[in-house]
């Protein structure tokens, strides 16, 4: 399967203002504590890892002023999510389960059998990831991130989360239909065919790896919602306020 885009530095306070529907949180920052404890700091969750593990250089907890990624950005985002220290656990947690349903017999078993699954696994995620965050939105000029909204309901936020699916934000501060997500995805599990056995190259199972692709993004896309609520719940550090952007999200 092909793993997320997943896709986090503490100290910063929600100053909150009218919000417009569809609209990402405004999240300034100010000074923290005056001299909080250093053993503290190394146990607070990062902005850029969900519970420290899953890579988050996607999400945006601060859009007040947006401004459109430079190429070079957008590929330092992609290189970020797919090159992070935890993506290389990641890939194995994904290698892992693969292996555990046997999905590719002919890789065989044991730790040489375990070694294709985990070169799968993380080409498949690094493939996945320069497509949606780097060449697909450069050649479209659509923006990789996920801003978040922070305002709302749960169902609401979590309704706007899946919503970003499909819709995302373009460089020139308009919704876009999210084509960088979708066809990206697509193209990357078309070019596994070329490292996965022949035996499993059909289109159904092509079809599939995109499927759990966009399925897992989507999921992911809830998690980077909630998380800055969850690291406020559980450890104190100030949430996502609500508020506007220069050219908000829901922008027609």
């Amino acid at each position: 399967m092909i793993v997320a885009n997943f896709l986090v530095v503490p100290v910063v306070v929600g100053q909150a203002t009218p919000a417009l529907p569809d609209s990402p949180s405004v999240n300034q920052s100010q000074s923290g504590p005056s001299s909080p404890k250093q053993s503290d700091r190394q146990h607070e969750p990062s902005k850029n890892h969900i519970f420290w593990i899953i890579p988050n250089y996607r999400s945006d907890e601060n859009p007040a002023d947006i401004k459109p990624l430079r190429p070079r950005e957008k590929m330092k985002v992609a290189i970020d999510d797919s090159f992070d220290p935890s993506a290389f656990l990641v890939a194995g947690v994904f290698a892992g389960l693969s292996r555990v349903q046997n999905q590719y017999p002919s890789f065989g078993t044991g730790a040489l059998g375990f070694g294709k699954y985990y070169a799968g696994a993380f080409a498949d995620q690094a493939v996945g990831n320069f497509m949606t965050e780097a060449l697909f939105p450069i050649a479209l000029h659509q923006d990789p991130r996920y801003f978040v909204k922070g305002a709302g309901g749960f169902w609401k936020r979590t309704g706007y989360a899946i919503s970003r699916e499909v819709i995302t934000r373009g460089d020139d501060g308009r919704n876009h239909f999210n084509t960088s997500e979708l066809a990206g995805n697509a193209v990357a599990a078309g070019i596994s065919n070329l490292y996965y056995p022949a035996a499993d190259r059909s289109l159904g199972n092509t079809a599939n790896k995109w499927g759990q692709q966009v399925g897992l993004d989507t999921f992911f896309n809830v998690t980077k919602e909630f998380w800055p609520d969850v690291r406020h719940k559980l450890f104190k550090q100030p949430a996502a306020a609500t508020g506007t952007s220069a050219n908000p999200v829901g922008k027609p």
